[in-house]
């Protein structure tokens, strides 16, 4: 084959490199919200004994919203900014489901700080913050 007729090929653009501490957030995100799916239904009697009162409506919109987070981690493991602000979505939807199922402020606010946590480690890293390579 002759190669003066081919056009020069491009040079593949690499990936941008993620550092350890996203990585590793990322993959307890999703091993947490998968967790989350599978254990939330089968708690139900344990959380009408701690007081709670547990509608299937509530439990199965935190299943929906575990789910979610698992498209969400995928989503930035792919450099998606949307996956940031779907977890956003998911966290406050949870905070009301959680506050409607009885459970306190306080547990309830707790998982707003893995969105604190998600964020700091999209913007730490010098050289390799995620945050900018985002799309």
């Amino acid at each position: 084959m002759d190669n003066a007729t081919q056009p020069p090929s491009l040079p593949a653009q690499q990936p941008p490199q993620r550092y350890g501490c996203l990585t590793a957030w990322l993959i307890f995100m999703l091993i947490a919200n998968a967790a989350t799916a599978i254990v939330t239904p089968l708690s139900i009697a344990g959380m009408r004994q701690a007081g709670l009162q547990p509608s299937a409506i509530g439990i199965g919109v935190i299943v929906v919203c575990a789910i979610a987070n698992i498209a969400f981690a995928i989503a930035l493991f792919r450099w998606q900014r949307w996956g940031f602000y779907g977890f956003i979505a998911t966290s406050a939807i949870a905070l009301i489901t959680n506050l409607s199922l009885g459970v306190g402020i306080g547990p309830s606010l707790f998982a707003l700080i893995g969105i604190a946590l998600l964020y700091w480690v999209l913007n730490m890293g010098g050289t390799n913050k995620a945050w900018p390579h985002l799309k």
